[in-house]
């Protein structure tokens, strides 16, 4: 067999092995922090309605986010039944979507460019992209980050592409490629859907101080009335419907006082994600760092393709990050849409590694202690903690230790070396998913908890909050959380607030209460109480009154 013909075969074996690995364990755990239960209720709540338009939580209007990733759930749901597989579904999808996107543009990059460069390089960067810490991770969560990453990655090949087109044609089909985007990125995440692209484009022409644009500008008066056409679908609708309401909540509170303010307390540092991005890029953060080091050699005003993509992927690489790195409120999920370029510039590098084009080998020792460190640390960290087991922490540290053991002493095995790396990721996120995840998510979510709860005979009492707020109940106890004026569940203050509630329910209520709190409520008098149980964090305890 030819040597390109098996590595054709090897190449699809990887490809479906990865598809394999982002579909499977969707559901195999609840919905884990405030995030995953609430967009799942959303979409439920706007599926039981048979309404596309207006998102609710618990019957009240909620228009924090665009609706792209409820209309992927509400699919999934009418498809799977309303479960968190179906949930995770779109996201999952929107994860290998992106990652087809990087294998896309490098494949038109390398039909592009020169015979000299590495003609590996769609696999590889596909390959990077699969494996990247930061994709996977968001992937695997009912989020609207790698929604918008994908839309955002996907107009941004789209006009990478055009700019190494042959013809005048074939770029203004890629152009109306990045256009569709922008106007899916508009529905997946709001404005920063608009921003990023622009933003990127403007950098990329900026750092090549190639300000002869006239085509680009010209295709402005036809492409951004097609991107605001695509996202009129749904912004003319609830405009229609809900007029100033909507544009003071979507715009005006969670665009513009979530960037510039911290109202929504997530303030971090300037730095913040040169800090984040080095935990998203692993394990291949080591390769991306030397690729960066030899940016200095590139011909950032150089007519070549690869010169062309070298400085657009720049400029991908650092216009989101200061963007983000300006605003007021810090999440790491902001940060995820220049995972894509981090492949990209990391693939070209690990392709021209494997190919034997260049040496490479420290940053694949690099990559192998990495390995090595977080086998070890990991297995430390469980010796003291006891969290989840030794006997997991052993299991999920093994193919980091084998892939650690490969890259540092068997290094002329290049292909070999590299593709360990991420099976590595791939086995042990596996592995962790089936022992570890399970209890870590035992105790960030209450879906037991109101399980527990319904076999005890309170799966019709309402549900109420002390001292804290727990989103799982939202979606877990779907019509049974109390909600005031304003659109938030209700939390009490106190315990005699807990009893009044039940006085006036005239039944049983269940109440959420940190657990070094529970005994307010097991003392109370004139109550009857009864603690259903707790996930270590938070309790749940049903009160009534004498």
């Amino acid at each position: 067999m030819q040597p390109s013909r098996l590595a054709k075969r090897v190449w699809l074996l990887i490809f479906f092995i990865i598809l394999a690995f982002y579909f499977y364990g969707l559901g195999h755990i609840p919905f884990v922090g405030p995030d995953e239960p609430r967009y799942a209720q959303v979409a439920r709540e706007m599926l039981q309605r048979r309404d596309l338009i207006t998102p609710t939580l618990g019957g009240h209007i909620w228009f924090e986010k665009p609706p792209l990733l409820y209309w992927m759930m509400i699919a999934s749901f009418k498809i799977f039944g309303i479960n968190e597989w179906a949930a995770r579904l779109g996201p999952a999808i929107s994860g290998l979507l992106t990652v087809a996107a990087v294998f896309w543009a490098a494949r038109r990059i390398c039909r592009s460019i020169m015979n000299d460069q590495p003609q590996d390089l769609a696999p590889w960067s596909a390959f990077v992209a699969a494996s990247t810490l930061g994709i996977i991770v968001f992937s695997r969560g009912a989020g609207f980050d790698i929604v918008v990453t994908m839309t955002i990655t996907w107009a941004l090949t789209f006009f990478m592409v055009a700019e190494v087109a042959g013809n005048r044609a074939g770029r203004r089909i890629f152009w109306i490629g990045f256009y569709v985007f922008i106007g899916l990125s508009l529905l997946a995440k709001g404005l920063v859907g608009l921003v990023v692209p622009f933003g990127v484009v403007g950098s990329y022409y900026l750092l090549r101080r190639d300000f002869h644009t006239r085509t680009f500008t010209l295709s402005l008066m036809w492409g951004l009335p097609l991107a605001l056409a695509v996202a009129a679908i749904w912004y003319l609708p609830v405009i229609a419907r809900h007029g100033w309401l909507f544009v003071d909540e979507f715009f005006i509170q969670h665009h513009f006082a979530r960037y510039l303010s911290n109202k929504y307390h997530h303030p971090q540092p300037f730095f913040f994600y040169l800090l984040v991005i080095i935990p998203m890029s692993l394990p291949w953060t080591a390769f991306l760092i030397e690729a960066l080091v030899k940016a200095r050699n590139w011909k950032w005003r150089g007519q070549e393709v690869i010169d062309k993509v070298r400085v657009f992927i720049a400029g991908w690489l650092m216009l989101p990050l200061l963007f983000f790195s300006l605003s007021g409120s810090k999440l790491p999920g902001y940060i995820l849409p220049i995972l894509p370029a981090v492949a990209l510039i990391a693939g070209e590098h690990l392709t021209r590694f494997a190919s034997g084009q260049s040496t490479g080998v420290r940053a694949l020792r690099a990559t192998g202690a990495i390995c090595a460190a977080f086998a070890v640390g990991g297995c430390l960290y469980v010796a003291r903690t006891e969290f989840p087991s030794l006997s997991c922490a052993l299991l999920i540290a093994a193919p980091l230790m084998v892939a650690a053991i490969i890259c540092l002493f068997w290094t002329h095995f290049r292909t070999v070396s590299s593709l360990s790396v991420g099976f590595a990721v791939f086995t042990a996120l596996m592995i962790a998913l089936n022992c570890g995840a399970t209890i870590f998510a035992g105790r960030e979510s209450t879906r037991e908890l109101i399980h527990a709860a319904a076999a005890r005979g309170y799966g019709s009492a309402p549900v109420y909050a002390l001292h804290e707020i727990d989103r799982g109940a939202e979606f877990y106890a779907a019509g049974r959380v109390v909600y005031g004026a304003d659109g938030e569940p209700v939390k009490f203050e106190g315990a005699f607030d807990v009893r009044e509630a039940a006085r006036r329910n005239d039944s049983p209520v269940l109440v959420f209460v940190p657990v070094e709190y529970v005994y307010q409520l097991t003392e109370l008098k004139d109550a009857r109480t009864e603690v259903v149980g707790n996930n270590g964090r938070v309790a749940l305890v049903a009160v009534s009154t004498r």
